[in-house]
């Protein structure tokens, strides 16, 4: 892969020096997203006095609201952010830019940051912050939710995979296939991504659309590089790697400045 240098043995320091940045992106960054109690509080109470359930009142006032909007902005940008990091990591392995022996943990760390804060934070009524349970979560037949828990699971896991690569551990061609197949499944997901009964809803379906076309391109393009690697033919894989990695960040993009 051009730009990569894999050594055999793990270097720890990166694992210290990014983990610690994780964390607290995961436990700080969602303060700057909640909404205000005052005005929690009262979607709760207007949803009381109308006859709706605990589960059911966020749901009601929360999607189209200022507090929801900002919260689904916030979400968004800090993903922009975290893909952007994978997209520059991407590129400047594409470029063949040699890398600080750190800076092989940016990508599987943005991975793990985007997955854990999704895994989390992605719906405020949902588990674990909001009053669904668990099984009301998974099974409760909201696929907006059921997406976002997904799309967690993919990251985490193809982060994993992808640390393990960059450390050296794993070198089998066929565990570079796991990041471009989330990327074309991630895409295709997003076609079918809905934010419910949203005032925006046109503008959003119009945004995951794009952002998946690009998501799609962009793995096919890494397929595509990979199944050139075995021809030893370095100007055409390296194509196809900067394809990828353009792709990647032109989501990053849009991610960072998505708006509802």
């Amino acid at each position: 892969m051009p730009g990569r240098t894999l050594s055999s043995r793990p270097i720890p320091t990166g694992w210290a020096f990014f983990l610690p940045i994780v964390l607290l992106i995961l436990i700080a960054g969602p303060a700057c997203a909640q909404p205000g109690d005052a005005s929690h509080e009262t979607a709760h109470g207007h949803g009381e006095a109308h006859g709706d359930s605990h589960t059911r009142a966020p749901g009601l006032h929360w999607e189209g609201s200022a507090e929801g909007v900002a919260y689904s902005d916030f979400n968004h940008h800090l993903a922009g952010i975290f893909i952007l990091m994978v997209g520059m990591t991407e590129l400047w392995g594409a470029l063949g830019i040699g890398m600080l022996a750190w800076s092989r943990f940016l990508l599987p760390a943005a991975m793990w940051g985007a997955g854990g804060f999704l895994l989390i934070w992605s719906d405020h009524e949902a588990w674990p912050i909001g009053s669904m349970s668990f099984a009301q979560t998974l099974l409760g037949g909201d696929w907006e939710i059921l997406q976002h828990k997904l799309y967690a699971v993919l990251l985490l896991s193809v982060g994993t995979i992808e640390g393990l690569r960059w450390s050296g551990r794993v070198r089998h061609v066929f565990w570079s296939i796991p990041f471009p197949a989330f990327a074309i499944i991630g895409g295709l997901m997003l076609f079918l991504h809905s934010h419910g009964d949203h005032p925006s809803a046109h503008r959003i379906a119009v945004d995951h659309a794009i952002m998946g076309t690009l998501a799609v391109a962009a793995g096919f393009s890494k397929l595509v590089s990979v199944r050139t690697t075995a021809k030893d033919n370095g100007g055409d894989i390296q194509r196809w790697e900067l394809a990828w990695a353009g792709c990647i960040l032109l989501v990053g993009l849009q991610l960072l400045f998505y708006s509802e």
